[in-house]
């Protein structure tokens, strides 16, 4: 598998130096599932990874055998929830992730039956979830091989410096769209490859 996305990306003349440097690297190696994941992306954000581990051991601290489960989470009052170090806001946007589940029993689902633009339409219902961070899910937790963040900055900038784009706004968007049609259907190895060019490795 690794070798048929590497070489379809490969044909891309700006991606190639890119593939020939940096290691292939698999989707969702440490998934926990799209309801704890989804509840760790809206504790880290806008977080150091160091802080957001310790706030997220924490607040998993909170809960028997450190399972935050919808009825066990709706359960807290947010003072309770904010000793162990977030915000008002995101201790709401937890519960708000909580009540969802709950109430659509999705905590086991089998997601293979969504779509990517699905998903996305489906989980941004919830206040605090936005398209980004469903995008991050469906990458990291879903495995979905052809996802495009392009909300992401690291990826906007990412082709904007290998690609020599000087476009703006929507206009500067539809060119990046363009771009990675050719990396169909492996974007989302696309966007590992320029993460990673972009951290400098």
């Amino acid at each position: 598998m690794s070798t048929t996305i590497t070489r379809h990306l490969s044909n891309d003349p700006v991606l190639k130096p890119l593939i020939d440097r940096i290691p292939f690297r698999e989707l969702s190696v440490n998934s926990q599932g799209v309801y704890l994941d989804l509840l760790g992306s809206i504790i880290s954000q806008q977080l150091s990874v160091k802080v957001a581990a310790v706030i997220e051991k924490r607040f998993l601290a909170l809960f028997p055998d450190e399972m935050p489960l919808p009825h066990l989470l709706l359960e807290k009052d947010i003072p309770t929830l904010r000793s162990a170090g977030l915000s008002q806001q995101k201790a709401t946007y937890l519960q708000n992730v909580a009540d969802f589940f709950q109430k659509e029993n999705l905590v086991d689902k089998d997601w293979s039956g969504m779509d990517n633009d699905e998903i996305i339409r489906y989980l941004t219902q919830i206040k605090g979830v936005g398209k980004w961070t469903v995008e991050m899910i469906l990458m990291f937790s879903l495995s979905r091989p052809d996802v495009l963040p392009l909300d992401d900055l690291g990826i906007r900038q990412g082709i904007a410096s290998l690609y020599n784009i000087t476009e703006t706004g929507k206009a500067m968007l539809h060119r990046m769209t363009e771009i990675a049609t050719t990396w169909q259907p492996y974007r989302s190895y696309a966007c590992l490859y320029l993460w990673r060019h972009k951290d400098g490795k």
